[in-house]
């Protein structure tokens, strides 16, 4: 198809296609944008326009397709407060286990540095959650050396703790040594 009948099969249903594309779309403006990309298309494929039987309807179906595409583009997605909160929950969360992730492995590496007596009696104690008369047949120790060796194993580890993150400004660690001690 050369550019004369281009003219003459083609452009003349750019009105019915912008009153089709106006009723679709609810804006005079995307509907003016959508017809100039269906007639940009027409002329791309003008060569094998020839095969086609009626090009006012294979016209009228590319400028539904079009319109459809810019809804579907311009379309939000409403969130309830609901959806939204649980979205927001979720990246707090993501937030927290990485928090917490960080320091877990600063506590471990704390805990392994405690003589090995304080570093068992704490793993007992916090990690298997053994009782104190489980822990005194295991070690061999009297109840109230196992209490004293426990909370100076746990003041160690969080003032050793406090020290290593006190520069961030986090106020949150304290928070997070208390959980996990």
């Amino acid at each position: 198809m050369v550019a004369k009948d281009f003219k003459t099969s083609v452009l003349p249903v750019s009105n019915k296609l912008l009153r089709f594309a106006t009723h679709f779309l609810h804006d005079e403006d995307q509907a003016r944008d959508v017809v100039q990309d269906v007639f940009l298309k027409l002329w791309q494929r003008k060569e094998t326009l020839d095969e086609v039987e009626n090009i006012e309807a294979f016209a009228m179906r590319m400028t539904r397709n079009r319109c459809l595409d810019v809804i579907r583009a311009n379309r939000t997605v409403p969130i309830d407060e609901d959806t939204d909160r649980r979205l927001k929950a979720k990246t707090i969360d993501v937030h927290s286990k990485v928090e917490l992730g960080e320091s877990a492995k600063q506590i471990k590496m704390l805990i392994g540095q405690l003589p090995e007596l304080q570093q068992n009696i704490m793993h007992m104690r916090d990690i298997e959650q053994l009782s104190y008369d489980e822990i005194e047949e295991a070690t061999g120790l009297q109840r109230n050396a196992i209490r004293v060796n426990l909370s100076r194993a746990r003041k160690k580890v969080r003032d050793e703790y406090l020290k290593m993150n006190r520069n961030d400004g986090n106020t949150r660690n304290t928070t997070i040594t208390a959980t996990l001690l």
